[in-house]
């Protein structure tokens, strides 16, 4: 190592000393001024003087004005968190998740679940895996799901949010951002797709597919190879029980094997989706809170203003606290052009000290903020 490069970054050492002296200064003058906000009854978020001060920021650091710009805004973002945890911010979702419920009733024979899709869809074998005692009820689309929780009808229901190959299942994440319901757990299902027609059909006269959007994506490279004509289906077993009463010989099904078996079509075909790996991710919903002890999974949604970084800054948060993100889904508000929900899961329990601050600071800060669910897989 060359001696300048030794004096360059013995440079940066002292100026990083200095850094750290004065952030803990600024933190420490936050905490005098949660504590005059507190007195005065003033809100801690005030987007008006830290736009005046970014603006400041970035006129002074000329050619470095963006990233000075970005790190001061990080540095607020942090300071806000600050001042939210001296002022006891989000009592209202700190109680709600300390009313929850502790046990979900998943050996129960009489709890009411509505399952999207017809007996045979995978959605079912999500039912069956979490609920092995119950009778599901089945409903014809994912609304009538939502629906029939918000009536009553059902205690939980039972939807596909995304698969590993077709990516996210939209119209779920819409109806989730609409009702904004509680994920009370979720199931991984394995999907091992079967090409299903009425007996006798033989794989060659096989011109036209039908089955869920879903299914058909995670099948594309067989379908595109063929040259099949796709049509899309409300579900897959909807779809074989659809091909089971055609007169027919040139449809076929994409299910499972299950529903073969059920609708009485002859197997084709086995494992030709695109990826063998082929997982699909079932919610489990509830107008009802639950948190399990062994919970390891959070979701949120909330809205963001329209300025620059805003996104950045609130996720740096999550990473100062050490929390991890696996999910941000973003969807068009209802009624308003080009602003936008996020769907955001982490992995974590509310029990930790750090993520309850963290879920308190945003509900009081973020516009449209949604607890969703601490949950785990079943």
């Amino acid at each position: 190592m060359s001696s300048d490069l030794k004096e360059i970054r013995n440079e940066i050492d002292e100026i990083d000393e200095q850094l750290i002296r004065l952030f803990s200064r600024r933190m420490d003058c936050s905490q005098r001024v949660a504590e005059y906000k507190l007195e005065n009854g003033m809100p801690i978020f005030n987007p008006e003087r830290e736009d005046q001060v970014l603006e400041s920021v970035e006129e002074k650091a000329g050619k470095y004005g963006a990233p000075a710009r970005q790190l001061y805004a990080t540095v607020m973002e942090l300071s806000r968190a600050l001042q939210h945890d001296m002022l006891g911010s989000g009592e209202e979702i700190k109680n709600k998740i300390l009313s929850a419920n502790k046990s979900i009733p998943y050996n129960s024979e009489s709890v009411k679940i509505a399952c999207f899709g017809v007996p045979g869809t995978y959605a079912h074998r999500a039912s069956r895996k979490t609920f092995p005692n119950a009778v599901p009820d089945f409903y014809p689309s994912f609304q009538d799901v939502f629906t029939a929780i918000q009536n009553g009808e059902a205690e939980f229901g039972v939807v596909p949010i995304e698969n590993s190959s077709a990516g996210s299942v939209t119209d779920v994440y819409d109806l989730m951002l609409k009702y904004r319901f509680y994920i009370a757990a979720e199931s991984h299902i394995a999907v091992d797709h079967c090409l299903a027609a009425k007996k006798g059909t033989s794989l060659e006269n096989v011109s036209k597919v039908v089955s869920h959007q879903q299914a058909l994506s995670q099948c594309s490279d067989y379908i595109r190879s063929r040259k099949l004509e796709r049509h899309e289906y409300i579900s897959t077993a909807a779809a074989a029980k659809m091909v089971s009463e055609q007169d027919d010989d040139t449809i076929a099904a994409i299910c499972s094997e299950e529903a073969a078996e059920k609708y009485g079509l002859e197997i084709l075909l086995r494992g030709f989706q695109n990826n063998p790996s082929n997982t699909t991710r079932f919610l489990i919903i509830s107008k009802n809170l639950y948190i399990e002890e062994d919970a390891d999974k959070i979701s949120l949604c909330f809205s963001l203003p329209h300025t620059t970084g805003s996104l950045y800054s609130t996720l740096c948060r999550f990473a100062a606290d050490g929390l991890n993100l696996t999910k941000i889904e973003s969807r068009p508000m209802f009624g308003r052009s080009f602003e936008y929900l996020f769907y955001l899961d982490f992995t974590g329990h509310i029990n930790t000290k750090d993520t309850m601050k963290l879920l308190c600071a945003l509900s009081d800060e973020l516009s449209e903020f949604s607890f969703l669910g601490n949950y785990s897989e079943r």
